[in-house]
């Protein structure tokens, strides 16, 4: 005790009240509560109370001060204008905003993934679910034919629903074409050459041209008709054989 009497009065100044700025107070009072407080009222292992302890003496320190720095005509309210220095620099505050940056984007990257993982998981678990689908729809209808080959049932039910089924892929496929037309190629191309009409099957009869018989003629389609003026056949028949024969002897 005496060395740390010694080592007070050592280090101890006699400065103005205004270089210490020290304040012994007890807590002020409570305006809700009649009562000066007394140290008794305090139970320790209660943190409200205990903190508000702390508040109440911090209060009394103030309402003590305030007065005595008024009295010396020391100003007690920061200035309109006061702006107070940075306790990190620009570049240290750059940092930590590029770092938050760099955190954020890596955060919201990991949302996306994190969306794009349960899209295609419920992409996966809707394909499983029509494949299951058609699977007890196959196994149903075989099992309603196997029936019916046996005898045991009279129904043909399963075949209205497969050809609605059918009919329904069917339509759904036609409009698809519909919809999709041909492409950017195609279209050039019809534009530069045109269609060309009618291609396969161009050629073939139909009714109306099997009855029409107006320009049948009889005397050019047998060989009876006569071309130009000097009255002989549009063709030539070939001669006999021993005409050919005379022909040849003659030549020799």
């Amino acid at each position: 005790q005496r060395g740390l009497k010694r080592c007070l009065s050592e280090f101890k100044r006699q400065l103005a009240w205004v270089e210490r700025l020290d304040v012994t107070a007890g807590r002020a009072a409570d305006p809700d509560s009649q009562s000066a407080p007394s140290k008794g009222d305090v139970d320790p292992e209660n943190d409200f109370q205990r903190e508000m302890s702390f508040y109440r003496q911090a209060q009394a320190a103030v309402l003590e001060a305030l007065p005595r720095l008024r009295k010396l005509q020391i100003p007690t309210r920061r200035p309109d204008d006061y702006f107070a220095e940075m306790a990190k620099s620009d570049q240290q505050m750059q940092k930590i905003r590029q770092k938050l940056k760099s955190k954020q984007e890596a955060m919201e990257r990991s949302e996306k993934a994190k969306q794009l993982r349960a899209m295609r998981k419920y992409g996966k678990k809707v394909q499983t679910e029509i494949l299951q689908r058609r699977q007890k729809e196959k196994k149903n209808m075989l099992n309603a034919v196997k029936k019916y080959q046996k005898g045991l049932s009279d129904k043909l039910d399963f075949l209205d629903e497969e050809q609605a089924s059918s009919q329904g892929n069917k339509k759904g496929s036609a409009n698809q074409r519909i919809k999709k037309g041909p492409n950017a190629k195609r279209r050039y191309k019809n534009q530069k050459f045109g269609f060309g009409g009618k291609k396969k099957g161009s050629k073939w009869n139909t009714k109306e041209s099997c009855n029409d018989v107006s320009s049948f003629r009889s005397k050019v389609a047998h060989n009876k008709g006569k071309a130009g003026k000097g009255g002989k056949k549009a063709l030539n028949k070939r001669p006999g054989k021993r005409t050919r024969q005379k022909m040849k002897n003659r030549a020799r």
